[in-house]
């Protein structure tokens, strides 16, 4: 019984480059629209959550702001409204993926006051949700929303 070993030609689609430009040429057949949908999801995840936890306790939401968050310039009422209101409907609304862009920048911003002014060392959580942010900000978001159903909508009509 004798056993043939075969070296792989050069070319073959056995290679380890071979198998990896395959592997690259599958991730690359993701749809964007696909990564954009879980993009909103995830972020908008988060901020509903936190809108979540400011309304199950009004007072020390409040008493938060007031100790903790310390948000310059603005009254501890004011900035807890203008952060709750912020987060429910960016939430909202990016489920939807309606008016996504606006409601990126409005929460880019939200983070952006949180980093600076808040919680300084938690960059990396920062980062991570400014970055999603800033997919749907700068390509929107996607096929699977109500923005890209007004678009087609709309520009039928004209």
């Amino acid at each position: 019984m004798s056993t043939t070993i075969t070296m792989p030609r050069s070319g073959s689609t056995s290679t380890p480059l071979a198998l990896y430009q395959r592997a690259i040429a599958l991730a690359e057949r993701i749809p964007l629209s696909l990564v954009q949908l879980a993009g909103r999801i995830a972020v908008g995840y988060v901020f509903w959550n936190s809108a979540q936890s400011k309304l199950a306790s009004w007072p020390i939401t409040i008493q938060l702001f007031k100790m903790e968050y310390r948000v310059p310039v603005l009254p501890a009422e004011i900035a807890a409204t203008l952060a709750t209101a912020t987060e429910l409907t960016g939430a909202i609304l990016l489920f939807l993926g309606l008016f996504t862009r606006l409601s990126a920048l409005a929460l880019l911003g939200l983070v952006a006051v949180i980093q600076l002014f808040v919680y300084p060392g938690h960059w990396g959580e920062h980062l991570l949700w400014a970055s999603l942010l800033l997919l749907l900000l700068a390509r929107g978001a996607g096929v699977v929303s109500l923005d890209y159903l007004a678009k087609r909508l709309f520009t039928r009509t004209m």
